[in-house]
């Protein structure tokens, strides 16, 4: 059969977690909803912070910002149609609207990946050159940079989906995973696949590793400088200027590169349980990330903390001073 050839195949259907007895599907699409619930309220929380508190205008918050738009899309993307397919069984997906789910994952997957490489550059200027900070790292610089990174990744997810798409797809349909990725919908075509998902692996390891690269020696580099602060109190501040920021990179990065590694060195995991492994690492820091950011920087807290004085305490500005 021809390359673009995929009449025999005129539509997807997501299977989610093959071992899932249904039963269980209520309980799963339950939880899959809570999920999406707890990311789109955590995230849009930190978006009204950050549209109503003028504190919140400064270079690393709009890194963060743009880490939440990101995080919203993806998931948006992504939880709906694993909802519904446990929920309603509609996991039925049109074979266009297979390759357009794949094209938009991987694409916010790479924009969170260069964000979080923005995000470990500002770290690094902030702790490693502080007298210079304020010159090198400025809102436009942010702002520049956040868009060249939202451009720059449309490139390779683009690539992957206009090789993938034109493949003859004549055998089963069915999508061994909670939403389409180029290795779930490859994976089904009628034709050796390791032309096309080489390239694509690839594209994934220089998105993954390019960014990760700076960011272990941005790191290192911090580490290094931390130590020759004098003062313990002083260390501990620094440190914590950048501690949610690392906890986000790791809940990105250590899991994808554990699937991506052990994937080719011959580890083998059963169906289920990577499934299981990807949708933890896809989804979890969507909804932690917010937490994080309340936590563990300084102004989304405070500002938090204004909101949670004020909604408690309406009347107290109201009060008339007594003579």
């Amino acid at each position: 059969m021809s390359a673009g050839n995929h009449s025999f195949v005129t539509e997807f259907v997501i299977v989610g977690f093959p071992g899932l007895q249904p039963e269980f599907y209520g309980l799963a699409s339950t939880v899959l909803f809570l999920v999406y619930f707890c990311t789109a309220v955590g995230n849009v929380v930190i978006l009204v912070l950050f549209a109503t508190d003028r504190d919140l205008h400064k270079p690393m918050y709009f890194v963060i910002l743009h880490l939440v738009v990101s995080d919203i899309l993806f998931s948006t993307t992504t939880l709906p149609k694993i909802i519904a397919r446990y929920w309603f069984q509609a996991g039925a997906i049109s074979f266009t609207g297979c390759f357009v789910q794949m094209y938009l994952v991987h694409y916010f997957g790479t924009v969170n990946s260069y964000i979080l490489f923005i995000m470990a550059l500002d770290r690094y200027v902030s702790i490693c050159f502080p007298l210079r900070y304020p010159m090198i790292i400025k809102n436009s610089t942010i702002h520049i940079l956040s868009t060249t990174a939202w451009i720059v990744a449309k490139a390779g997810p683009l690539m992957m989906v206009i090789r993938a798409y034109p493949l003859p797809y004549c055998d089963s349909n069915k999508i061994m995973q909670c939403y389409c990725d180029h290795i779930a919908i490859t994976t089904l075509a009628c034709t050796d696949r390791v032309p096309y998902s080489f390239p694509a692996f690839v594209v994934a390891m220089l998105t993954l590793l390019g960014p990760l690269v700076f960011i272990i020696f941005s790191y290192c580099s911090i580490i290094v400088a931390v130590v020759q602060i004098a003062s313990p109190q002083g260390r501990l501040k620094t440190l914590s200027t950048c501690s949610g920021q690392l906890i986000i990179i790791a809940l990105y990065y250590l899991p994808r590169c554990f699937i991506y590694l052990s994937s080719n060195i011959g580890i083998r995991f059963s169906t289920d349980l990577r499934i299981v492994i990807i949708m933890l690492y896809s989804l979890l820091p969507p909804m932690i990330n917010p937490l994080i950011y309340s936590f563990k920087t300084k102004y989304v807290k405070q500002s938090l903390m204004k909101r949670f004085k004020k909604s408690t305490d309406p009347q107290k500005e109201s009060v008339p001073a007594v003579s």
